[in-house]
């Protein structure tokens, strides 16, 4: 069973950054790709941005892309969302999920293993 833990969640002025990180259980970390997703009060989950399982390759939701960015450190079985020039819009749960292949793809249905969420809270 593999379990991700979240953490780096919190509360920003907007403009500011924060980075999230999720550390994943198991000695298969960097065959998986990973990714970031999130969820707004009364709004579906939506995709953020992903990591293919070696780190060359990554995709982006066009609401992040320039502000924010994914990396991993598979020696530490960890992925990182730097999130810079944080919006209001931005607030939500950020979830961390594992892939069941090593691919980007920016689909939800290609990720079998979630983390508890950690609340991003960001304030005008």
């Amino acid at each position: 069973q593999v379990q991700l833990v979240e953490s780096g969640g919190g509360l920003v002025q907007a403009g500011g950054s924060l980075r999230l990180s999720c550390a994943a259980s198991g000695r298969t970390f960097g065959n998986y790709a990973m990714g970031w997703f999130r969820q707004a009060p009364g709004k579906e989950r939506e995709f953020v941005a992903d990591i293919n399982g070696s780190g060359s390759r990554t995709y982006y939701a066009d609401s992040v892309t320039g502000r924010f960015a994914i990396s991993r450190d598979n020696a530490k079985a960890t992925v990182y969302l730097q999130m810079n020039s944080l919006e209001p819009e931005d607030t939500a749960v950020y979830y961390c999920a594992r892939s069941q292949n090593f691919y980007t793809t920016g689909n939800a249905n290609a990720y079998n293993y979630w983390g508890q969420g950690t609340q991003v809270t960001v304030h005008s």
